[in-house]
């Protein structure tokens, strides 16, 4: 009996401690989540008009650029997959990585190879336990990303859309990432990011609001040129940051209910505690009596 007591109250000590440090990184990521949001919201002004020039440049000027035209067969395409560094976020990593996978099948039954790069930690440790190949992984600033690593993303798949398929080059690009609506929900998204698609969220633009008028020097098609490797970088960034945002609100959210949990172990451990203390007290009194009896007789 004595022992069984000696185990609850290793078992209580462990998951108080467990406790504290699901407490400690519940206010960690807390304490973040509003820095991330506010750096979503910060990168929309940028994003949205970087996103009103390529639409007028790509619309009013007939112009036809490499990053915007569709090829006639897409034979490999990249798919750039947003993870996290770290653990401890309930299901944000799984489903960023469910999504991929579905994106891969169903690239994969259109006829088209496949060319992934990764980044966060999770996306590697997924790939290397499967020994599955990937191009190139960044990993360290998944919960707080640099703008350097966006234009780092950006060279890369640029490089290898402009580069030719026997080469080793690909001809579309796909982004797999979690979309931060609040911090209820976030969704994991696919976008298609080259060939060019400009797509303008509505609800950011008045529906009476005109698209200005531009004059293009000294073409059109240098304009473009200027514009969409930057246009490129906004996206990846925002993707980056949206990613950030989502991952902070899921891990405090999986650290509350693991802090609960641990709290309602704390108390059955401790009523099981009672009841072993309790048992052996009866017991204790019961061979007393027993023995007082015996005497007696």
């Amino acid at each position: 009996m004595g022992a069984q007591i000696r185990v609850y109250r290793q078992k209580i000590g462990s998951t108080k401690s467990m406790r504290k440090i699901f407490k400690a990184m519940e206010l960690i990521a807390a304490s973040r989540i509003g820095k991330a949001r506010t750096r979503v919201a910060a990168s929309l002004p940028y994003a949205n008009a970087i996103t009103r020039a390529v639409t007028a440049v790509s619309s009013q000027a007939d112009v036809e650029h490499p990053l915007t035209t569709e090829p006639a067969q897409v034979r490999r395409a990249a798919v750039l997959v947003m993870t996290s560094d770290r653990g401890l976020a309930g299901s944000y990593s799984a489903s960023v990585l469910k999504q991929a996978e579905h994106l891969v099948e169903l690239l994969r039954e259109e006829g088209k190879e496949v060319k992934t790069y990764l980044v966060g930690r999770k996306a590697q440790a997924y790939f290397d336990f499967r020994s599955r190949e990937y191009a190139r992984v960044w990993t360290g600033e998944t919960d707080s990303p640099r703008f350097e690593t966006a234009h780092e993303l950006r060279d890369v798949l640029l490089e290898d859309f402009n580069t030719d398929y026997e080469e080793g080059g690909v001809e579309e690009i796909h982004v797999v990432y979690t979309q931060f609506k609040s911090m209820v929900t976030q969704e994991p998204t696919v976008i298609r990011l080259l060939p060019l698609e400009v797509v303008e969220d509505e609800s950011e633009t008045p529906t009476d609001e005109l698209l200005p008028l531009y004059e293009f020097e000294p073409s059109a098609e240098e304009v473009l040129d200027a514009l969409l490797p930057r246009y490129i970088e906004s996206r990846l960034f925002n993707c980056q940051l949206q990613s950030a945002a989502s991952e902070l609100a899921a891990r405090q959210r999986a650290m509350k209910a693991a802090g609960d949990n641990a709290g309602e172990l704390i108390k059955k451990y401790t009523r099981l505690l009672n009841n072993a203390r309790q048992a052996e007290i009866t017991q204790e009194l019961s061979e007393i009596i027993a023995g007082a009896d015996a005497l007696n007789g």
